[in-house]
């Protein structure tokens, strides 16, 4: 769940006529630090980057799904978000479900 900060941050840099990009990095930057600190639900840089990438699409940013380098899943999965983003469909409530009860065993676990 992205933090109302960076929301405005993103919609700043979109109001300045910046890149969709910069304006993902925006998410991507508290993924970053929320890594650092150890909280959150984020294992690797990589996976930090892919969240807020996420996130962001599902904000609203006008970014798409990618064309190279990614495999089929990652494009639908980035597919998906977008669609969320942009009005034209609902999160899924079992994944919704799914992610919460995940983040709470891990938390439990006391691990990353």
């Amino acid at each position: 769940m992205p933090k109302a900060i960076a929301k405005k941050r993103a919609r700043a840099d979109a109001r300045q006529g910046k890149k969709p990009s910069t304006q993902a990095g925006e998410f991507v930057r508290e993924e970053m630090h929320a890594f650092k600190r150890g909280s959150g639900n984020v294992k690797s840089r990589k996976q930090a980057i892919a969240i807020g990438l996420s996130e962001a699409r599902r904000a609203g940013v006008k970014m798409g799904a990618p064309k190279r380098g990614a495999s089929t899943e990652v494009r639908r999965h980035a597919a998906r978000d977008t669609a969320i983003g942009q009005g034209r469909a609902k999160p899924s409530p079992t994944r919704s479900r799914g992610a919460k009860k995940a983040a709470r065993t891990r938390a439990r676990r006391g691990g990353r």
